[in-house]
């Protein structure tokens, strides 16, 4: 079996590990992971390492994406997002009043370089335990705010007043681009903050990680082995990497552990190729490049 990427478009109510045991079956091998959690209400772009492909996982999952998302002011839910219960609704007179002038402005406080408090139901550890798993157990969870860069975060349908469970709610679409480390679902929560008002995700497809994008992903529900696409070692890096074409020399050396010339490359990770192989990962050190991880012969295969 063939080492490299394989791109799924991940349907709604899969979890991630879901995705990753399917595929197991499918490629006939235990070395499969994933760059990139999507909650099961998610669907969109989830990129997955086969065989020697894993090892490139950890170059990939800091890489900024793009979503389409779907937001909801008017209330508040215990998890940010249509899956948990809700925890506050808005009075209806409250929302019928927000204006689109209004959602704008409260949009330009997300935008650029921002500090966020990630949702209490995140994946992050809190005591060596999930936090997630703590707010389920009824324990109160407060995360710290850690820093992250909203690029783009751009009204795609314009706010309308819906009328369901009861309520009144403004929803929109937006398409957003970030940094690596940021959650939708709090910008959604913190949005319905500032408009006093509360707010939740309805919606969240992935549509970009990197240069890698859904167009290019394959429908979960459809994959066989017979129609299964690896994306080579060398394919899945020349685009989303700086390349740094390798001598035979530097091959022999790089395998034995040793450094070599820069050659101006300055990237933070480098990918280090020889005749349309990948050989290694590399990072500066200087006028020098060291690798972080060196593939084995034949990794292509």
């Amino acid at each position: 079996m063939s080492s490299g990427l394989v791109l799924i478009d991940k349907p709604q109510g899969w979890t991630s590990h879901d995705i990753v045991a399917k595929l197991r079956g499918i490629a006939g091998t235990r070395r499969v992971g994933h760059a990139g959690t999507l909650d099961p209400m998610a669907t969109g772009l989830l990129l997955l390492g086969v065989n020697a492909g894993t090892k490139l996982l950890t170059f990939l999952v800091g890489e900024g994406k793009t979503y389409e998302a779907t937001i909801r002011l008017g209330a508040s839910t215990i998890t940010d997002d249509a899956e948990g219960d809700m925890v506050a609704q808005a009075e209806p007179s409250k929302v019928r009043a927000i204006t689109a002038d209004q959602v704008e402005a409260a949009l330009d406080d997300l935008r650029g370089d921002i500090m966020q408090v990630p949702s209490s139901v995140s994946a992050i550890k809190v005591d060596g335990e999930r936090a997630y798993a703590k707010v389920r157990g009824g324990d109160e969870v407060k995360l710290a705010a850690r820093p992250i860069k909203v690029t783009k975060f751009e009204i795609t349908k314009t706010p309308h007043i819906v009328e369901a469970e009861g309520g009144v709610f403004l929803d929109f679409n937006a398409v957003i681009e970030c940094s690596s480390g940021t959650y939708i679902r709090a910008l959604a929560r913190d949005l319905g903050e500032a408009l006093r008002v509360g707010g939740h995700l309805t919606a969240l497809r992935r549509t970009r990680i990197g240069s890698y994008r859904i167009e290019d992903a394959a429908a979960m529900q459809d994959l066989t082995r017979e129609n299964l696409v690896i994306t080579s070692m060398f394919d899945s890096v020349k685009d989303a990497f700086e390349l740094r074409e390798l001598s035979e020399q530097e091959v022999i050396d790089l395998r034995h552990g040793k450094r070599i010339a820069a050659n101006g490359a300055t990237s933070p990770e480098i990918a280090g190729v020889h005749e349309q192989q990948l050989i290694a990962m590399l990072e500066p050190v200087g006028t020098q490049l060291k690798s972080s991880v060196v593939f084995a012969v034949g990794s292509d295969d």
